[in-house]
């Protein structure tokens, strides 16, 4: 399944490491992210698993090393009418003070990473 295998995660300006972390409450995981050419880390831990037998997902909170202080659940639910949804749902305010300073900015590029995040699902389906 592409959200095992972090897909979830839009090649090239977002990269997770290690890429082998198994998706489990209480591991740990850096989601590394460039923008304007500069490569931001950010720190997160998982902190629930969603495993349904026709719901997939999970959510990571934020650690402080993170630009955002916040959680960010990706989920994959199968319906009785045969249709797949993904869905990706944040809430989150800014931590670092370029975060800060930059609020419009920022929330411009957590749009783009949702709306990549669902373009690279689909195309791995």
């Amino acid at each position: 399944m592409a959200i095992r295998q972090w897909r979830t995660f839009p090649a090239p300006w977002t990269v997770i490491e290690p890429v082998t972390t198994p998706i489990e409450v209480g591991q740990v995981l850096a989601v590394h992210v460039r923008i304007f050419g500069i490569w931001w880390l950010n720190a997160t831990r998982i902190v629930y698993v969603i495993d349904e037998p026709r719901r997939f997902g999970f959510a990571y909170g934020t650690l402080p090393g993170h630009a955002e202080r916040g959680e960010e659940r990706f989920t994959v639910e199968w319906l009785d009418d045969d249709t797949v949804w993904y869905d990706v749902l944040a809430f989150s305010r800014p931590r670092h003070p370029l975060a800060r300073l930059g609020y419009p900015l920022a929330r411009m590029f957590q749009r783009r990473f949702g709306r990549a995040s669902k373009a690279s699902m689909a195309a791995a389906v």
